[in-house]
């Protein structure tokens, strides 16, 4: 089976930043399989990577490398990351990226990537990472060889904490912590915290409790259990955040 690298990244495509970075593998892997997530993610914005990673990580096959680029710090002294999470692999800027996955495995082991352990021993652009330090250090893993090869180890990866949502007395308050590209406010709340008789409010709005988009009117606003087991706040047929004119951080409450 051939090796396969999976991408996210927030280069675009127009600019060879992403070809350079696929061919600095492909020169390494010959055959290696490159599978691409995205990469119009809005340019340096590391909580909407971490989010998309969590996402689909665990999905893919174990022995997959997970290679992603969202490095607004590159060329800072933020550290290089390479772990192995559940059989899978992650190679990243230790920016917090890795947050979300390194909750969601049961085991995981880091280490802090060396330019010394790569090719041309450090000769890495300050400015691209991803084709001079990343690219080579997925393409070591995806050929099989040791993570430990890569550097030394690293207990301690940088995580992002997510807000706590809170609930006393039947009241649950928590906020919006990403939205998607459909205009979806995506909510730190569990969604076993929402029921038929919940009833949600987010910028003094009240909001239905749905269970799917089509469950209101067009244009309508709807509080749902969204795929990855959230609260979100969507509208069907339009973009929750444009109606509501909000984003990250706003409050979202859930009243009994």
């Amino acid at each position: 089976m051939s090796p396969r690298v999976t991408l996210l990244t927030d280069f675009g495509t127009r600019d060879g930043y992403l070809g350079a970075m696929k061919g600095a593998l492909a020169a390494a892997v010959p055959g290696i399989l490159m599978d691409d997530v995205s990469h119009d993610l809005p340019a340096g914005d590391v909580t909407s990577a971490l989010y998309a990673l969590g996402r689909y990580w665990r999905l893919y096959p174990e022995g997959t490398v997970h290679l992603v680029v969202v490095d607004p710090g590159v060329g800072s002294a933020r550290r290089a990351l390479a772990c192995e999470l559940d059989g899978r692999f992650l190679v990243a800027p230790d920016n917090g990226v890795a947050s979300r996955a390194l909750d969601q495995a049961s085991s995981w082991r880091a280490v802090e990537i060396l330019a010394a352990s790569l090719p041309g021993g450090g000769s890495a652009s300050a400015t691209f990472h991803g084709r001079d330090v990343f690219a080579p250090a997925a393409a070591h893993l995806a050929l099989g060889r040791p993570l430990a090869r890569l550097g030394r180890p690293l207990q301690d990866p940088l995580r992002l904490a997510e807000p706590i949502p809170e609930r006393e007395l039947g009241v649950a308050r928590g906020m919006v912590v990403l939205v998607d590209r459909f205009g979806n406010l995506l909510t730190n709340l569990p969604g076993a915290w929402l029921d038929d008789a919940s009833r949600a409010r987010i910028a003094e709005r009240s909001v239905p409790v749905v269970r799917t988009y089509s469950d209101v009117e067009p244009g309508a606003l709807a509080a749902l259990v969204g795929s990855d087991g959230r609260v979100e706040i969507a509208a069907r047929d339009a973009s929750a955040a444009e109606l509501t004119g909000l984003g990250r951080g706003a409050g979202v409450l859930l009243l009994p």
